[in-house]
């Protein structure tokens, strides 16, 4: 059952942030706005410029409500982001960027404390893709202004806060890789409850599909929406692509989520076994089941890769790329994902070939490492590019499935948060 005909979607993806209408009757985007999500440099450290997006996210409201009308928002994001909000309800800190290595400098102090991956599903991560490093290091850096830290949010109820005036967290958020949660009991992982003392500060657990209000007067005047408008509670980006799968009864199911991480996710597979080593870890979905996952930088290779010159290639292109002997080398400890050898010989419908198929290689490799069976669905940027999705059918030899007219699927599984639950 449809309770609203337009849905607005906050969509915050680490590359980019924009603004959806979903259409609930098909579940398809008839609007888009989108702005590049910058990182700051000034300040304490490198973050998100969380008042740009704000400014973007207010304007985009208000002229797409003018144009299509909105019956309701829900809000998604990448993971490994967290608000701690002081006791105004403004930002402690600026959200810090996990990419920021800074973090390292306590990293043997914090995998003293860190829980085991047999308890949260969460492997050990770089920089701040651990958002418990990210709070442990800011505790350590800034006591003074942690003591005065009040709530601690993730990402997508950060935005639905801001919105609502209600602050809450959510499994899907609190369950990628963040050492806080324990994806089989669905509760705070040690780390929050003993180690650190953080429970006092985290806001409630609420579900995605939850409303958590209605907009708050303020905002709904400055955009001209109504302010009745329900702001729905959100979840974590890739398992805002899971969530139309989820809602289905079909197992064994896989989800091949795209952006700037590739999020391979394997509903109906066991979580025993999974090697923190080779990054897979257990995600958990919306409806608070844990689910193996693994995942690789693949949108961040092909923009590295091909710059500008990624093209779509003619069937003559496929052929030469194949034959060329040039390959993509996958990325190790040491490297980044590079080239065999020099490709500049190759045109740049070539190099999109070579890079697809390198892509599509690491992708199955991943589906392997997490026990993934059934149809793999393929969701984002990468189901428009046939070499990729041609490409992983014949590595598996499974069918893979995708829609050549969806940018993403992100946006419409967090629109669908507001199908009622029962």
């Amino acid at each position: 059952m449809v309770k609203y005909k337009n849905i607005a979607v906050i969509d915050i993806g680490k590359s980019n942030a924009k603004l959806a209408i979903v259409e609930a009757e098909n579940w398809t985007e008839i609007a888009v706005r989108k702005i590049s999500n910058k990182v700051l440099g000034d300040g304490p450290y490198p973050h998100f410029d969380t008042d740009r997006i704000w400014g973007f996210l207010l304007k985009a409201l208000g002229e797409l409500h003018a144009l299509h009308g909105i019956d309701a928002i829900s809000t998604t994001t990448h993971g490994s982001a967290v608000a701690l909000l002081d006791q105004s309800g403004h930002l402690a800190f600026p959200v810090l960027d996990y990419e920021y290595m800074g973090v390292e400098d306590l990293r043997e102090e914090y995998d003293r404390i860190r829980p085991n991956f047999s308890q949260t599903g969460s492997p050990s991560l770089a920089g701040g893709l651990n958002v418990g490093a990210q709070i442990y290091w800011l505790e350590k850096q800034f006591p003074n202004t942690f003591s005065e830290v009040q709530t601690i949010l993730m990402y997508p109820q950060y935005w639905a806060f801001r919105l609502s005036g209600v602050v809450a967290n959510e499994a899907t958020s609190l369950g990628c890789h963040s050492d806080l949660w324990q994806p089989g009991s669905g509760s705070y992982s040690d780390l929050v409850t003993q180690q650190r003392g953080w429970l006092e500060k985290m806001a409630p657990v609420r579900s995605a599909f939850e409303c958590l209000g209605q907009l708050m007067p303020d905002i709904a005047e400055e955009t001209g929406l109504p302010s009745h408008i329900p702001v729905y509670c959100g979840l974590h980006d890739s398992n805002a692509s899971l969530l139309p799968h989820v809602l289905r009864p079909t197992r064994p199911v896989s989800v091949v989520s795209t952006g700037t991480w590739v999020v391979i996710m394997a509903l109906g597979a066991q979580i025993e076994g999974l090697n923190p080593a080779r990054d897979t870890l257990v995600n958990v979905d919306a409806l608070g089941n844990p689910v193996p996952t693994a995942r690789f930088m693949g949108g961040r290779d092909f923009e590295e890769l091909l710059g500008l010159d990624a093209a779509e290639p003619t069937p003559k292109e496929i052929n030469s790329a194949m034959a060329s002997g040039i390959t993509v080398l996958a990325a190790n400890q040491v490297h980044k994902a590079r080239w065999s050898s020099n490709p500049d010989a190759l045109s740049k419908g070539e190099k999109t070939v070579l890079v697809s198929v390198y892509l599509a290689k690491e992708t199955a490799v991943r589906l392997k490492l997490i026990g993934a069976q059934g149809t793999i669905y393929v969701e984002g940027p990468f189901s428009k590019n046939g070499v990729f999705t041609s490409q992983l059918a014949e590595i598996t030899n499974r069918v893979v499935k995708y829609d050549h007219f969806a940018s993403t699927g992100t946006a419409a599984g967090a629109a669908m948060l507001t199908i009622p639950q029962q």
